[in-house]
């Protein structure tokens, strides 16, 4: 579940995103200051207006992290307002560094790779790269799903070419780190990078 607020540009609105509409249409139930929305039945996504009379101070912008304290007044509002739903914080970090344990050609594609990469207590992901400079035994940095990017890019499990993906390998310019090269391709982390780490982006 990827909490968002930015209420210098789009006001005091906490979006809560539960999954991937896969472009699909969206229905909006509104009650007070929760509205839910649904795609094909399942919910998608809550808007929280006037977020911040309900759970004081929200720390950051982009993809903020809630305390407990936050997402109990969260989950008595939306009782509160007749929905049933309850919402939950996963606290583990979205963005870490990871170790490529290997990569191989992609079957289908001349430049997409497979790579069983490791993000946290022999924790692998199966992630497809298009990066060039991607090679087995690089320290990385991986956005596992439910992780937004600076850009507002949210990270869902996905298929590319027949071959099921799970995060995303980033770039220095992806991560929107200052100074990050031209040159295309992921970031290659110093090999002392402790693998789950927690990796901080730019804005």
């Amino acid at each position: 579940m990827i909490f968002a607020y930015n209420k210098e540009h789009v006001g005091d609105v906490l979006f809560v995103i539960a999954a991937d509409d896969k472009g699909q249409e969206n229905h909006v139930e509104r009650k007070g200051n929760i509205a839910r929305v649904s795609a094909d039945g399942q919910v998608v996504a809550w808007n929280i207006f006037e977020a911040s009379t309900i759970l004081g101070t929200i720390d950051g912008s982009g993809q903020v992290e809630l305390t407990d304290e936050q997402l109990a007044k969260l989950n008595q509002e939306l009782t509160a307002a007749g929905f049933s739903e309850t919402l939950a914080v996963d606290h583990e970090p979205k963005i870490v560094v990871g170790f490529v344990k290997s990569c191989k050609k992609h079957p289908d594609s001349d430049h997409l790779s497979i790579t069983q990469t490791e993000v946290d207590n022999g924790e692998v992901l199966q992630i497809v790269c298009g990066a060039s400079n991607i090679k087995a035994g690089q320290k990385v940095v991986v956005a596992k799903p439910g992780a937004m990017m600076p850009d507002g890019l949210m990270i869902w499990p996905g298929v590319l070419r027949g071959v099921e993906s799970f995060g995303m390998i980033c770039s220095a310019s992806e991560l929107r780190l200052p100074d990050a090269p031209a040159k295309k391709g992921i970031l290659e982390l110093p090999f002392d990078a402790v693998v789950g780490e927690k990796f901080t982006v730019g804005k």
